[in-house]
C-alpha cells in the first residue's frame, strides 16, 4: 500500500509562487463559493437584464429614446397606410363593382341588339330576290369579292 505524506517546504517566502496553507485553503474557499453561485438558477432573461449596467446611463438613454421614436412612428405610419387602404378598397368596391356591372350589361345589351340586327338583313335577304337572274351562277366562274 501506499502513504502520501504532504512535505512542507522550509524556504516558503523565498519563492514568489509559494502558498502558505491558509490561502490555499482561502482559494478553495472562493472556488466553493463561485460553484455555488453557479448552480443558481438564472434564467436568460435575468442575465441580459443584468448586463445593462455595462452601459453608460446616457448611452441607454439614447437608445431608448431612440427605439421609442422609431416605434412611434412604425405605428402612425402603419396606421395611416392602413387608413388608405381602406379608403382605395371602399372606394373601389363602391364605385368600381356597379361601374363594372354597367359596363358589362351594356356590353351583352349591345351585342343582343347586333345579333337581332344580323337576323333581320339575314331574314331580308331570303325575302329579297336574287340580284342575278337564274342560271347567271352557272355562267360566272371567277366572283371576286369586294375590296380586292
Amino acid at each position: 500500500m501506499v502513504k502520501v505524506e504532504i512535505v512542507e517546504e522550509k524556504d516558503a517566502h523565498a519563492s514568489p509562487y509559494a502558498s502558505s496553507s491558509s490561502s490555499r485553503t482561502s482559494s478553495s474557499v472562493s472556488l466553493s463559493s463561485v460553484e455555488s453561485d453557479a448552480s443558481v438558477d438564472e434564467s436568460l432573461l435575468d442575465r441580459i437584464a443584468a448586463l445593462k449596467d455595462i452601459v453608460p446611463p446616457t448611452t441607454r438613454h439614447s437608445i431608448a429614446t431612440r427605439i421609442s421614436k422609431t416605434a412611434t412612428f412604425v405605428k402612425k405610419s402603419s396606421k395611416v397606410i392602413g387608413n388608405i387602404v381602406w379608403v382605395v378598397t371602399t372606394s373601389a368596391l363602391l364605385v368600381g363593382l356597379p361601374l363594372a356591372l354597367v359596363v358589362e350589361d351594356e356590353a351583352k345589351a349591345v351585342a343582343q341588339e347586333k345579333e337581332l340586327l344580323e337576323q333581320h338583313q339575314g331574314a331580308q335577304q331570303m325575302m329579297a330576290p336574287s340580284l342575278y337572274p337564274p342560271g347567271a351562277d352557272s355562267q360566272q366562274k371567277g366572283l371576286v369579292p369586294p375590296g380586292f
